[in-house]
């Protein structure tokens, strides 16, 4: 249902990998919601079968054909870590269709500028995320986009105009129509804030696959592997750490929507899982709390370094049990795995040149190629890296000489090389780009907001350990402006600087 395949010649997808398992093994357990879903969306859990996600991958795909959304047009997506996210993208690609990954901090203002730079024809969301409402936000991004065909949505109470994807599962059609599955056609659009702006990277299926594999084979996933992910997968790194490998693997994929410590581990225990995909400061937390005693199926995490900077200076791994790969994430420009050595839990060392799979190891499969830039900052380039969209602009002349061709991504990261060791040091994070956690901004935009809310105002953004940064705001009426904004249309992370502390220390 839904489509209809011809893969003449071509190259894996997503979608390909998905079911060559199904065509394997279509009893296997595929996907497991987070045992919480009932609070942070309202909806039932849903464990999955292959056969069973197959059937609704194809109910969603024909949902998006018969809604009129033409083959290669984007379909923008801000969704919780469950079930529905891994469905959806799948079904979007079966559909033909190229995925915009929003992530779950964007308000209007973001949704509106990223819509706009994808021309993307259609949103899927849900009614409400952790008591937000992020229907109402669709359906308001989705008025000023006019690109904008299709809104749609899971849960109950969506808003008129929205069409339930709850019922397109319920009653599959037979809608059908002839996509080529080819794994060099574009299968995602994530979105990166430079030194130069905001930008939109475009990325192949091969390119997403890239990912997952630097990152399973690094780390040894096993075939048939009971995956956690605890990882948003609105990035590129997010969906490689979790779709890819779940999909390269052939097992099952357990999801947790962050955060809930006892919950997270209620749900490897009751899984069985082998594998966790988290960010590497909860892993070293879990660490520190005996992991060995109280999640003994594990044998391989993954830790994911939003700062990859703080990698060297981070505390050993301990647990003998479970090996802890430390992922280094470039924005969404790329990332590489390095596993951590068995003798002392020290971070490896990491050397520029080409990276094999896994690491050290000779005549290994190359994943890709770290290098020192002329300027003292780290570059990467291959299969995952998407040159084009980090292209620099023109020169501002009037020569008819086009610029030298660049087939690297320079990710703008301090580095320099140890003399001693040769080993790659990664000093800073990019000059002018503030981060929260997964949200990058300019350091300049902040300084704009901070104006906007008028004399004596103060937004700032601090260094922090797990973050990276974390942002503080001082006004008059702290009240006033959060309001104001919330009327620019601005994300629950600038609003909550100008909190309320007068209950605080």
């Amino acid at each position: 249902m839904g489509y209809q395949v011809n893969q003449t010649n071509a190259s894996p997808t997503l979608d390909t990998l998905f079911q060559r398992i199904m065509a394997r093994n279509r009893d296997a357990m595929a996907l497991i919601d987070p045992v919480n879903k009932p609070r942070i969306t309202g909806q039932p859990q849903m464990r999955l079968t292959y056969q069973q996600a197959d059937r609704a991958i194809s109910a969603l795909a024909s949902h998006f054909i018969e809604a009129g959304l033409p083959t290669h047009s984007v379909i923008a997506v801000q969704l919780p870590n469950t079930v529905e996210f891994m469905l959806t993208v799948l079904a979007a690609h079966r559909a033909g269709l190229v995925v915009a990954l929003f992530p779950l901090l964007w308000r209007q203002a973001e949704l509106v500028a990223a819509l706009n730079r994808t021309s993307a024809r259609a949103i899927v969301t849900t009614s409400k995320i952790d008591g937000v409402i992020y229907a109402d936000l669709a359906m308001n991004a989705a008025a000023e986009a006019f690109s904008i065909r299709h809104v749609c949505g899971f849960g109950a109470d969506l808003p008129e105009g929205m069409a339930s994807l709850d019922q397109a599962i319920a009653r599959p059609s037979n809608t059908v129509r002839s996509i080529v599955q080819d794994g060099r056609k574009a299968a995602i659009i994530s979105f990166d804030v430079t030194s130069e702006g905001f930008r939109a990277v475009p990325r192949t299926h091969l390119s997403v696959i890239a990912g997952g594999l630097a990152l399973s084979l690094e780390s040894d996933v096993a075939p048939a592997s009971a995956m956690m992910s605890t990882f948003a997968p609105s990035s590129f790194a997010g969906l490689a750490s979790s779709l890819a490998i779940w999909l390269l693997s052939g097992g099952t994929l357990a999801l947790h929507h962050p955060f809930d410590g006892d919950v997270l581990e209620q749900q490897i225990r009751e899984c069985g899982c082998d594998t966790l995909v988290a960010p590497a400061q909860l892993a070293l937390r879990l660490d520190e709390l005996d992991l060995s005693a109280r999640l003994p199926t594990l044998r391989n995490v993954i830790g994911l370094w939003r700062a990859p900077e703080q990698v060297a200076s981070s505390p050993h791994w301990a647990a003998r049990h479970a090996s802890l790969t430390d992922a280094y994430l470039f924005g969404e420009a790329g990332l590489f795995g390095a596993r951590r050595t068995a003798d002392d839990g020290a971070p490896a060392l990491v050397k520029p040149g080409l990276q094999g799979l896994p690491r050290g190891l000779p005549g290994s499969s190359i994943s890709g190629e770290i290098l020192l830039t002329p300027k003292g900052t780290l570059g990467l380039r291959g299969p995952m890296v998407a040159v084009a969209a980090y292209a620099p602009p023109p020169p501002a002349s009037d020569s008819l000489i086009p610029p030298p061709p660049r087939d690297f991504v320079d990710t703008e990261y301090g580095a320099r090389l140890d003399r001693s060791t040769g080993a790659l040091s990664i000093t800073a994070p990019p000059s002018g780009v503030m981060a929260v956690g997964g949200y990058r901004f300019l350091a300049s935009d902040l300084q704009e907001w901070g104006r906007r809310l008028g004399q004596g105002a103060l937004l700032t953004a601090l260094p922090d350990r797990l973050s990276g940064h974390r942002l503080a705001g001082r006004a008059q009426d702290n009240a006033r402006a959060r309001e104001a904004l919330l009327e620019l249309g601005l994300n629950p992370l600038m609003v909550e600087a100008f909190r309320d502390r007068s209950n605080g220390a």
